[in-house]
């Protein structure tokens, strides 16, 4: 089935060879203004790319495929730093594989990180280790591998937390979220990518008075915990706001601001949504944070510009706002854009009141005209413009310009086949990762690299 499909790609062809040298001093001045994607979302975690000299748009005869690797099960997207690709997957040995959003299947296998060499994609070193899976859809491991200088960091679905060195694999510590904080796996699995600040890690851990906890980067040890709640699934993450800096954590009850050293609380807004699945990251434009969970629960918040302090705006209802699943809405210019888990569609939502200006479903399902449930999509922005790269669940890579006024194609090219199931269809729900002018993105049984260089 693979090699089919990988039929549907073009290659690099005589012509382009026969250019190489001519290019060689672009493509050479073109590699300087590389950036890394050390972890889930970017550098900065807000869906922006940043890099320049990349396409226009999707040219009609697709895009040349740099490299293919087989590897295993997950939804945890690649990270890319320092010339390398960091996966995580699961290798199961025994047991069914089943997706059952109210069962959780009993597998047995490991869970492994691969590192791949970013030009070439051969393996520079693996590192596995046992894990039973008892959790709900059990592809394999949701959280993003998180790079920082020397190390990086892998948290598995059962709550098993590493710290390897990045130059070959050796573990410098690790923690086991059920051993060590008496935690219960939440019925999908932890999904909290790490957060590497300063000296401090930050994760969702949950239980009373640890649904943060921040740890030291370099040992694991515990600096502070805070917070009644379950663990949920959404990373915490980082503003500047208010003449502070801020850790915001998105929890099955509450948007909450921390104090990064202490924990201590700044301001805390209820929000819960169903089943704890606040998944998407809280994102910010100007002084407004909008909050998103299934169903009809969506949070403006009025983030106050001179001290920490926020208060609420409005609220989601059924037919405003966007209710966004496991695909974070991108907030700029006035206008969320995201994919509600409700509709199915990508949905553009006016801030100012959460009135919805268009809707489409050429990101999530092309020809779509009805409901589909879970409907997902990638957005990642290209910096300074109108521009977003746009990762569909069926394994497409779009571009597009989105605007307060609409949807604007700019192409589309397959780049994986979608193989794992969601209510009845195939579908890829891994975000992937841009980097030296290049898209990173991986299904359950490969990890692809396609040149996106102008």
């Amino acid at each position: 089935m693979l090699s089919r499909f990988s039929d549907r790609f073009r290659v690099g062809s005589k012509t382009a060879a026969s250019l190489a040298a001519i290019c060689m001093l672009g493509a050479t001045a073109t590699a300087a203004m590389a950036d890394d994607w050390p972890g889930w979302m970017g550098p900065t975690r807000d869906g922006v790319y940043r890099e320049t000299g990349i396409i226009d748009e999707v040219p009609a005869d697709g895009l040349d495929v740099k490299w293919r690797v087989p590897i295993a099960g997950g939804y945890a997207g690649p990270a890319v730093a320092e010339g390398r690709v960091f996966v995580f997957d699961y290798q199961k040995t025994d047991g069914e594989s089943f997706n059952n959003p109210g069962q959780r299947a009993a597998l047995k296998g490991q869970e492994r990180l691969t590192v791949l060499d970013a030009e070439t994609g051969k393996q520079v070193w693996q590192y596995a280790y046992d894990c039973p899976y008892s959790i709900s859809y059990p592809a394999g491991p949701r959280c993003t591998p998180t790079v920082d200088g020397d190390l990086v960091y892998i948290l598995g679905s059962e709550g098993d937390l590493h710290a390897l060195r990045i130059s070959d694999g050796e573990l410098v510590w690790k923690r086991s979220f059920k051993q060590d904080f008496g935690a219960e796996v939440p019925i999908w699995g932890f999904a909290s990518h790490p957060l590497v600040d300063g000296d401090l890690l930050y994760t969702m851990v949950g239980g009373d008075g640890q649904g943060i906890v921040a740890l030291d980067k370099l040992t694991g040890d515990v600096k502070w915990k805070t917070l009644d709640c379950n663990a949920g699934y959404c990373t915490p993450s980082i503003i500047e706001h208010g003449g502070v800096r801020q850790l915001i954590a998105y929890t099955p009850v509450s948007v909450t601001s921390l104090n990064l050293a202490t924990g201590s609380q700044y301001w805390s807004i209820p929000i819960a949504p169903e089943f704890d699945m606040a998944i998407a990251r809280p994102m910010v434009d100007g002084d407004l944070m909008y909050a998103s969970g299934i169903r009809v629960e969506a949070l403006m918040i009025q983030l106050d510009s001179q001290r920490p302090e926020a208060k609420e705006l409005w609220r989601g209802e059924p037919k405003n706002a966007v209710h966004s699943a496991n695909a974070t809405p991108i907030f700029t210019g006035g206008v969320v854009y995201g994919t509600d888990c409700d509709k199915g569609s990508l949905i553009a939502v006016d801030s100012k009141d959460g009135s919805r200006l268009w809707e489409t479903f050429e990101a999530t399902k092309p020809g779509e005209k009805r409901f589909i449930k879970h409907g997902t999509a990638f957005l990642t922005r290209i910096d300074g413009t109108d521009r977003y790269l746009i990762f569909s669940e069926t394994g497409d890579l779009l571009m597009a310009r989105l605007t307060a006024d609409g949807y604007h194609d700019l192409g589309r090219t397959p780049i994986l086949e979608p193989t794992s199931e969601c209510f009845g269809r195939s579908v890829v729900w891994s975000h992937p990762a841009y980097a030296n002018q290049t898209i990173y993105a991986r299904n359950d049984k490969e990890i692809v690299a396609v040149d996106l260089a102008k």
